[in-house]
């Protein structure tokens, strides 16, 4: 056997075992990401999904994907394209259903620009605008509602209807609401997922694409 040959042979036996210990370590963290799954306590769904709350799919979709989030989170607009991938992989098997979680100094006024582009079968036209704008608009410190309405407009809210709306007393409720949830749930944070009830902890957008995936093969 020359050097080569040697040298070869050993490289790949070393591709081998790190395949080998790659495919242990998946195994290992879906194993522990079960066992986490499995002692998170349910929270009550009553808690979790209100008759008001905003969701896409089907009604009695299998699998149900909550989240809590805050329309001037930074983290939330780096989801928004995960949430919707999910809705692209599973339109009929997944149910998404959003929550308001109003934590930064303008997003109570955000959640208002939402809910009056509900009114006017704008919502998710309106929630992409606002989510691809966010910065413009969601300045920590000295947000700029102003442009977070001109945003909603650019994609066809009648703003002038809006206006007269915005104060609805429905909305407020709907805030109150949220908000009274958030507490009883106890989110600290957006945003916040809770799949088939039970809360996802350290998710990135890869592994909360792979866990709806199989709560929908387990479904």
């Amino acid at each position: 056997m020359n050097r080569r040959t040697l040298l070869i042979g050993s490289s790949a036996l070393a591709l081998a075992a790190f395949a080998g210990g790659a495919v242990v370590m998946n195994r290992r963290r879906q194993a522990e990401a079960e066992a986490i799954a499995a002692a998170a306590p349910s929270v009550d769904p009553s808690l979790l999904i209100r008759a008001h709350s905003p969701s896409f799919g089907p009604a009695d979709a299998p699998v149900t994907l909550v989240e809590f989030f805050d329309p001037s989170c930074e983290a939330c607009r780096a989801f928004h394209p995960v949430v919707q991938e999910i809705r692209r992989q599973f339109p009929t098997e997944v149910r998404i259903v959003l929550r308001y979680t109003v934590f930064h100094e303008g997003s109570d006024e955000a959640v208002r620009i939402l809910e009056v582009a509900r009114m006017q079968d704008k919502f998710e036209q309106v929630l992409d605008a606002l989510l691809e704008k966010q910065p413009t608009w969601a300045v920590h410190g000295e947000p700029q509602m102003d442009v977070a309405w001109r945003v909603a407009g650019a994609v066809g809210l009648d703003l002038a209807k809006a206006e007269s709306d915005r104060l609805f007393p429905g909305i407020t409720g709907v805030l109150n609401q949220d908000m009274a949830d958030v507490e009883s749930v106890g989110i600290r944070q957006t945003p916040t997922f809770f799949l088939n009830g039970k809360r996802l902890e350290n998710f990135t957008p890869e592994s909360l694409i792979a866990d709806v995936r199989q709560a929908v093969e387990n479904a």
